[in-house]
């Protein structure tokens, strides 16, 4: 009994797989469909790739002088002034 319920599961998880494989490739995109997700990303845009560099740079500059500083910017901002 032990044996059978053993190959029962193997068979049942081999199915599972297959499954999900055969899900996988119906689902995934064509490899011209790929292409054409890869070409149309912003990070493809050489314009694009430099404003996301230069706000990460001023992010990156607010976050090093925040970290610079004592104070708590937070409750400055909108805060209940108790």
């Amino acid at each position: 009994m032990s044996a059978l319920r053993t190959i029962v599961g193997s068979i049942s998880m081999v199915v599972v797989l297959a499954v999900g494989y055969g899900t996988w490739s119906i689902i995934s995109p064509e490899e011209e469909r790929r292409k054409q997700l890869l070409k149309n990303l912003p990070e493809s845009n050489p314009v694009r790739m430099e404003e996301t560099r230069k706000r990460n740079a001023l992010v990156m500059q607010a976050l090093k002088e925040a970290a610079e500083t004592s104070d708590n910017i937070a409750r400055d901002i909108g805060g209940s002034g108790r």
